[in-house]
């Protein structure tokens, strides 16, 4: 097992492509088995989910891995312009046509062309390239000349190309011949578990890139990142990795700063459907219900100190909202207004404990009701030997 994560942690490193999760292992999987032919490759993916570096993970494992890689964004060339990009023109073929010009399939002899948003392709290209796969020939705009080209071609789109087909926006002659070796990116909000190996990876490139240090993310700041929907994907997230890290000048980074920048709306309303601990007083019932409010914020703990401090400088409306006894029981253990980190670890490990035991030592069950994530409440199990 060690031995095919260590295979798996290679692959990746040579690839540039990173991930834990069973979409991304299946996939890198299928690269290494595709690669080494010449069949053609559909990718589809959302904006920012790496489409072009898998592209050119499959070019680097290829034969023709020492020939030229050449990228086209189908949707950047102005349609009157794309088909003598792609095939090239002859002098005098079109206004503004000075010279002969040779496309980019003629400098990809041999070698890759990666094709973009091929989706955004217009229809009279698309024929013009079909052709190109069924003869391995392109003719210049404004030529005669029939040029023989090997060229292997990779395609990719963030479209759906089979509704695009049904809207005749797409031909099916074409799509059915892209499509025989098709390649599912998923998206990063289907990949969270990815989310922690993606950051670790963004940071530590950027700090080596600039020479410059970084006390890493907080574990609660991680879990926060993990709810926020990316729609951006791993692009969105590698600019907000790099822009935390200059912003926060290479301290650590928070709970805080994750829920501001990524603009995450915190949940401080307790439920008044709550279940009320039986056996207790109404002042220890309020207590535990304030402490399940802090830990469903999913606040670090310096942070839940900074909190509750704020509730003891604001007794006085603390009293009209009925929790003076909670306020009183504080200041009676804290006279310099500080929770010392014990008292705070004492409570949650109590919480944790008792909602183990209230659902028969289930993990999920007791994260889910702390509003909590697994892997934080692993943590807190081990930190507090709870096992």
């Amino acid at each position: 097992m060690q031995d095919s994560q260590s295979s798996l942690h290679a692959l990746q490193e040579e690839l540039g492509f990173y991930g834990t999760s069973p979409e991304i292992e299946e996939l890198l999987q299928t690269v290494v088995t595709v690669a080494p032919t010449d069949l053609s490759v559909l990718i589809i993916g959302e904006s920012g989910t790496g489409k072009e570096v898998i592209a050119n993970a499959i070019h680097s494992l290829s034969k023709r891995k020492n020939r030229a890689l050449i990228s086209v964004n189908c949707g950047a060339i102005p349609e009157g312009i794309l088909e003598s990009e792609l095939f090239g023109h002859e002098k005098g073929s079109f206004t503004g046509a000075i010279g002969q010009k040779k496309g980019y399939f003629e400098a990809a002899n041999h070698g890759t062309i990666f094709l973009d948003e091929i989706g955004e392709m217009p229809l009279n290209t698309q024929v013009k390239l079909l052709r190109v796969l069924e003869t391995s020939e392109v003719m210049r705009v404004g030529g005669t000349e029939v040029i023989k080209v090997d060229v292997r071609i990779i395609a990719a789109t963030n479209k759906d190309l089979e509704h695009a087909v049904q809207q005749n926006e797409f031909r099916r002659d074409l799509y059915y011949r892209l499509k025989a070796i098709t390649l599912h990116i998923p998206p990063l909000r289907r990949r969270k578990q990815d989310i922690p190996v993606l950051v670790e990876k963004f940071a530590s490139d950027y700090v080596r890139k600039n020479n410059i240090r970084f006390k890493g993310f907080a574990p609660e700041a991680l879990d926060l990142m993990a709810t926020h929907h990316w729609p951006g994907n791993v692009r969105e997230l590698r600019n907000f990795v790099e822009t935390a890290i200059i912003l926060n000048k290479g301290e650590i980074i928070r709970p805080a700063y994750v829920r501001s920048a990524l603009n995450i709306e915190t949940q401080t309303v307790v439920s008044e459907n709550l279940p009320v601990p039986l056996n207790k007083t109404v002042e220890q019932a309020e207590r535990e219900l304030i402490y399940r409010t802090l830990i469903s914020l999913k606040l670090d703990m310096s942070e839940m100190k900074q909190m509750i401090n704020t509730l003891l400088q604001n007794s006085q409306t603390l009293n009209q909202s009925g929790y003076a006894a909670f306020v009183d029981s504080l200041r009676k253990e804290n006279d310099a207004r500080e929770i010392q980190p014990t008292t705070l670890d004492a409570m949650e490990r109590e919480l944790i404990k008792e909602t183990l035991r209230k659902y028969g030592g289930s993990r999920r069950k007791t994260a889910r009701a702390l509003q909590i994530s697994e892997r934080t409440l692993y943590r807190k199990i081990k930190e507090y030997g709870l096992n």
